[in-house]
C-alpha cells in the first residue's frame, strides 16, 4: 500500500466539492492489504487534513472495536449496580435516584441469578399514581445474555437491530461476569458521551420530582 503524494489541493476547481471518502481515494494506490494498511491511509488522510482530528479518532474508533472482545470492555462483576427483585417501587427509585443510572440489572438472591433489566423510565407511571404495591417483576424486561467471547462490533449491531441497550456477560461456565451497554461500544467510536445529567461528582438524578404530580426521568 502505498499514498500518493500528488493529491492536488488546488481551490481553483470549477467541479462541485468532493466528499471526504472520494477525496481519501485519491491518495489510494491500489488496494488496502489490510486493517494496518487501512489505518495508515486514515493517519494520512488527518495529516493532510483530508478529514479533521474528530473524524480520523472515529475512523480508527470502528477498526478497534472489530478487534475487540465484549471481556474487553464490560463493566466488571463486581461494579455492577443491581436492584434485588425483592425492593418494592420506592426502595428501587430511590436507589436509582442514588445511584444515578437508567437501567438496572434486577437480581434474585445474587448477581448470577438475573430476573432481568429495570428501566428508570418505566418506574415513572408507578410513581405518579403512586402504585407502591406493584411488583418489579411486573416491570422489568428481558435480560439480554451474550458470551465474553462475543465480537464487540457484532454486538452493537445486535443493539441496533433488537433495539436494546444492555447485555448481560456470561464467562464460558456461565456464571455472570459483568454487563454491557450501547454507550460503552459507542463511546469507543466517538469519545465519552455526555448527557444534561451527567457532572463531575457522578451524583445525576434520573428521577427528578419537579412538583406534586410532575417528574423529570433521564431516558
Amino acid at each position: 500500500m502505498s499514498s500518493d503524494d500528488s493529491y492536488p489541493h488546488s481551490k481553483n476547481s470549477h467541479h462541485k466539492p468532493e466528499n471526504w471518502i472520494n477525496r481519501i481515494g485519491h491518495i489510494i494506490k491500489g488496494d488496502p492489504a489490510d486493517k494496518e494498511d487501512l489505518a495508515e491511509i486514515i493517519t494520512d488522510a488527518g495529516e493532510r487534513e483530508i478529514i479533521d482530528e474528530d473524524t480520523e479518532d472515529m475512523l480508527k474508533g470502528v477498526f478497534e472495536i472489530s478487534e475487540l472482545r465484549v471481556r474487553d470492555i464490560m463493566i466488571p462483576r463486581s461494579q455492577m449496580v443491581t436492584i434485588s427483585a425483592e425492593y418494592s417501587i420506592d426502595r428501587a427509585a430511590a436507589e436509582i435516584i442514588n445511584s444515578g443510572h437508567s437501567r438496572y440489572p434486577v437480581i434474585h438472591e445474587d448477581k448470577d441469578h438475573i430476573e432481568g433489566i429495570l428501566l428508570a423510565k418505566d418506574l415513572l407511571k408507578f410513581i405518579v399514581n403512586k402504585d407502591t404495591g406493584a411488583k418489579l417483576k411486573d416491570i422489568i424486561r428481558p435480560a439480554v445474555v451474550v458470551p465474553e467471547s462475543k465480537h464487540v462490533d457484532r454486538l452493537l449491531k445486535e443493539f441496533q437491530q433488537c433495539r436494546y441497550h444492555m447485555a448481560i456477560v456470561v464467562d464460558e461456565y456461565g456464571g455472570v461476569s459483568g454487563l454491557v451497554t450501547i454507550e460503552d461500544i459507542l463511546e469507543l467510536i466517538v469519545g465519552e458521551i455526555e448527557d444534561e445529567y451527567d457532572n463531575n461528582d457522578d451524583s445525576q438524578e434520573q428521577i427528578i420530582q419537579v412538583n406534586e404530580n410532575t417528574y423529570h426521568i433521564a431516558s
